[in-house]
């Protein structure tokens, strides 16, 4: 089984430019046209069990619709989407609840998109809130290549966030950094939050960080709390998927990695 963790889609009315925009700020090219059948032919392709969508919140407005196609799209051709929220939506626990009782079983912050530093104590009260409720968190974390400075998800920044949140918690977190917990920022990874209740996902990170280096992480943080993710439409799903059976894993490893975490996180 593979389940891909960390995957983005868009309404069909606005997929094509949306993906055009998205092309042009980060100067890459998309491997999928950006909507739900393009994910799900990507799926079938590379053989592709489960993929988790992650819709990004950048206005406090889109709360409701946002989440209602989350939900529309919700377990349908084996599609798990997520929900959204932002920093400045007020009644928080309220609209947590609300995603949790549309059946989405986790939401997605991006610090960057959303400007607001993950140690603000806007997320803190937003993530407080996930971990009681038991819905997962993705975060993106380090460098968004179409976004300037300054990153809203550094690892030190990252490692703040844990500490407050997690200092009355001795269960698992249920919080995931993406992009291996910092696009581009490994090293600081390695230093400060590998070992920390946190996972990792792979998202976007095939030839951009060494194999070595990747390989170090998994090992040191365990794998786990390693998540397989593509970053789907920005990476291609069949070539990250090479790409991990190309490291030095054993079976067990690959295992925890291709599903057996998702599997658990997600409460299949």
């Amino acid at each position: 089984m593979i389940i891909d963790f960390h995957t983005h889609i868009f309404p069909e009315r606005i997929a094509e430019q949306a993906i055009s925009s998205l092309e042009e700020h980060a100067g890459i090219k998309a491997a999928t046209d950006g909507t739900l059948e393009g994910l799900r032919d990507s799926m079938r392709q590379y053989g592709i069990d489960f993929s988790v969508v992650l819709p990004v919140i950048t206005r406090t407005e889109q709360f409701e619709s946002v989440n209602q196609y989350a939900a529309k799209i919700n377990h349908t051709h084996n599609i798990i989407s997520f929900g959204g929220i932002h920093p400045d939506h007020d009644h928080v626990t309220e609209r947590l609840e609300y995603i949790k009782h549309l059946g989405l079983c986790g939401v997605k912050l991006h610090p960057d998109y959303q400007g607001a530093y993950i140690d603000d104590i806007r997320y803190l009260r937003i993530l407080r809130e996930c971990v009681r409720l038991k819905l997962v968190s993705v975060i993106h974390a380090g460098l968004d290549i179409g976004f300037p400075a300054p990153i809203h998800c550094p690892p030190d920044r990252a490692l703040l966030m844990l500490r407050e949140v997690l200092k009355d918690v001795t269960g698992d977190s249920g919080i995931v950094l993406a992009h291996v917990g910092g696009h581009l920022q490994w090293r600081l990874v390695e230093e400060l939050l590998v070992g920390q209740n946190v996972y990792f996902d792979l998202a976007f990170c095939m030839n951009r960080i060494e194999p070595e280096q990747l390989m170090r992480i998994i090992r040191k943080h365990g794998s786990e709390r390693i998540l397989f993710a593509t970053d789907s439409p920005w990476s291609n799903q069949g070539e990250m998927v090479s790409y991990l059976y190309s490291l030095p894993l054993t079976d067990a490893e690959l295992d925890n990695i291709f599903y057996k975490n998702a599997r658990r996180l997600l409460g299949m």
